[in-house]
């Protein structure tokens, strides 16, 4: 990855001088996606809308008859029917029918949604043993929305093999749910390998799989895999386009769940395909850029080591560069890349070149991943991404945001031999008589089943680590618990909004627009409806459950007031205070992430949502964090497509959350 010079001495705390943090003194508003449809005629719209209501009575009722224990499995298919009514409900609401053959679909879909409906009413499931191309659902435990995906069923199947092929799309900024059904239906995805279950995932619209969209992948797959009889050591993952950017991300980041990976085009890094470092454009701070490693795969090379990794590209494509970087990044670390060219072809497939690719795909799909390699190599730079090949885990780091590398060597009937840079504790299946550690000599504790050798470094050496280790109380960075901000909404979260009187009326004010915009980019981005509940009526359930994004202040939210004394920050209606510096709190606030003192396996986060903005609607390669673990916001400066005021300080927090 090209580095800025701002990296040359990046610290925790980064103050903020930059030209880059003061927005626009006009709001730009975002693009629209997707883009506004059709008008349609008051007859139309009238009988598509009472078709909707009498699926969603149907699906209502269908709900309360499943609700018993003994229906639980049946209960558990209600959304392969509620998908139909999102697809129209949605189309409805935002004018998001393109064109007129749409409302004909929408009609079937109605249709479909009923017979569904009908059919578990009637104690059954026949698309659970049909094959083709094959519509389904799940409730996501994110925000509890209804999410798409598409099957596609081979006729062989199960045979050979149960193997499964995960498609990820290209950008498609109209492809609503009633779009995809469309699409789905229309054709198979680009890349078709023989006898293989394919799951193409709606990846909650056009977000290149990440934040949301990379969950989506995971809860789709999760789905697919609790119904069907999948191999684990025969699951793939390609895309092309957009799709072959997430197929980077999701092999770079996952490298032990696939036993093949095919990106097509797409990107693999921000700032060279964005360009967001060439000359005249507005300077990017230097958090922003290392938050841009979050989704970088070519620093994350090394992780390929064991996965087989077929990129294509046309000649003429422009995305060739992803394909470039990634040939130099394996290059780096010894590796050396297959690569297919379709020659003198842009922008898609080569027919001949695709053959050539596809049975390549096919024999190594076949043969399955090696689920205990002996050598195994894996780098990350956040504990978001902690897993590697083998069971590895990376369970702490010496510091967010610089690269951690683990080399973890095991020859047959020897003790593993590790060498780590940047890592302050691991952990890995079994426990084998002794460990060779960066040159220590760990002994684990012998178990009496089998369990995880959890290992640390304490005062420059390793050891086992203490029973203390795993204490959710502790404050430490660990797996699930890392910042920045952003990392709280790949979870279930709740927006939790102000019910009592403001610091200030600047304030109240900036927190309601800040609320809704977040509202509104959750649904344009993410298709769901973000939930929210005001701070009086957050329960212990919610509590327990979920990431708690805390609108207001101590004044005006009832949730925040009981746990602002346990948080790094002091706000009353004169000031703000935060690292030892005074602001005037009638023009400032904080914007931070942080476990949540009420159960710290926890985010609470304040004051904001998923911190890109309208810049990132356009160029999925952007949708990357903007703010690190916290900021303060001077609210004199009003929120533009890239900031939510003037950033007058940002960073991160340490390992321990200080």
């Amino acid at each position: 990855m090209r580095l800025a010079a701002p990296f040359a001495a990046c610290c925790l705390a980064l103050a903020a001088p930059l030209a880059a943090q003061t927005p626009p003194a006009a709001f730009t508003p975002p693009k629209v996606i997707p883009p506004p449809g059709l008008t349609l005629a008051d007859t139309d719209k009238a009988e598509l809308a009472a078709g909707a209501a009498a699926l969603r009575a149907d699906l209502d009722a269908l709900a309360r008859d499943l609700a018993a224990p003994e229906s639980a499995a049946l209960a558990a298919l209600l959304p392969d029917a509620e998908i139909f009514h999102k697809a129209v409900d949605w189309a409805l609401r935002y004018d998001e029918f393109m064109a007129p053959k749409d409302l004909a679909y929408a009609r079937q879909l109605l249709a479909r949604g009923r017979e569904r409906a009908a059919q578990l009413r009637d104690r059954r499931s026949p698309w659970l043993t049909a094959t083709g191309t094959i519509l389904r659902g799940y409730r996501s435990k994110i925000d509890g929305s209804v999410q798409p995906y598409a099957l596609v069923v081979p006729p062989t199947w199960p045979k050979p093999h149960r193997q499964m092929m995960v498609w990820l799309l290209g950008r498609g900024e109209k492809r609503t749910e009633l779009a995809f059904f469309a699409e789905r239906e229309a054709a198979p995805p680009q890349l078709a390998p023989a006898d293989t279950l394919t799951l193409i995932p709606y990846g909650r619209f056009c977000n290149a799989t990440k934040f949301a969209g990379e969950t989506d992948v995971f809860e789709a797959l999760a789905a697919v895999r609790a119904q069907y009889h999948i191999d684990a050591d025969r699951i793939a993952v390609a895309g092309f386009s957009m799709g072959g950017g997430s197929s980077w991300h999701l092999a770079a980041h996952h490298p032990g769940l696939w036993a093949v990976a095919s990106p097509g085009a797409g990107f693999a890094e921000t700032p060279i395909f964005t360009k967001a470092l060439a000359p005249g454009k507005e300077p990017r701070p230097a958090w922003e850029q290392m938050l841009w490693r979050q989704y970088e795969s070519t620093g994350i090379a090394a992780n390929f080591t064991h996965l087989p990794t077929l990129a294509y590209t046309g000649e003429l494509d422009g995305q060739k560069e992803a394909s470039d970087l990634m040939a130099a990044a394996f290059a780096a670390q010894g590796l050396k890349l297959e690569r297919f060219i379709g020659p003198q072809t842009a922008h898609k497939y080569h027919d001949a070149t695709k053959a050539e690719l596809t049975a390549r795909f096919e024999s190594l799909l076949a043969a399955g991943r090696d689920p205990a390699p002996r050598d195994v190599r894996f780098s990350t730079y956040t504990l978001r991404y902690a897993d590697g090949p083998r069971g590895l885990r990376v369970e702490g780091l010496e510091k967010h945001w610089e690269r951690a590398d683990l080399r973890f060597t095991a020859a047959p009937g020897a003790d593993p031999v590790i060498v780590t840079k940047n890592v302050s504790a691991l952990s890995f299946p079994g426990a084998p008589a002794a460990v060779t550690i960066d040159g220590d000599t760990v002994r684990p504790l012998q178990p009496t089943a089998p369990v995880r050798t959890v290992l640390v470094r304490r005062d420059g050496r390793w050891q086992n680590a203490p029973a203390d280790f795993a204490d959710p109380t502790a404050l430490r960075k660990r797996p699930g618990l890392t910042g920045p901000v952003d990392d709280a909404f790949v979870d279930a979260f709740l927006f939790v909004r102000p019910s009592g009187k403001p610091l200030s009326p600047e304030l109240g004010a900036w927190v309601e627009a800040e609320l809704t915009a977040a509202r509104r980019l959750w649904r344009d981005v993410y298709r769901g409806d973000a939930p929210v509940k005001a701070d009086r009526a957050v329960t212990d359930a919610d509590l327990a459950d979920r990431n708690l994004i805390l609108w207001g202040d101590p004044s005006s939210n009832s949730v925040l007031a009981k746990i602002i004394a346990q948080l790094p920050v002091a706000w009353d209606a004169k000031t703000l205070t935060f690292r030892g510096t005074a602001y005037d709190a009638k023009h400032h606030a904080p914007i931070l992430v942080f476990p949540n003192p009420l159960n710290p396996r926890r985010y609470v986060v304040l004051n904001s949502g998923i911190t890109f903005r309208s810049e990132g609607y356009g160029n999925n390669a952007l949708q990357t964090p903007k703010l690190p673990d916290w900021a303060v916001v001077d609210l004199r400066t009003p929120p533009g497509p890239r900031w939510p005021g003037k950033i007058v300080a940002a960073g991160f927090f340490d390992e321990s959350w200080r």
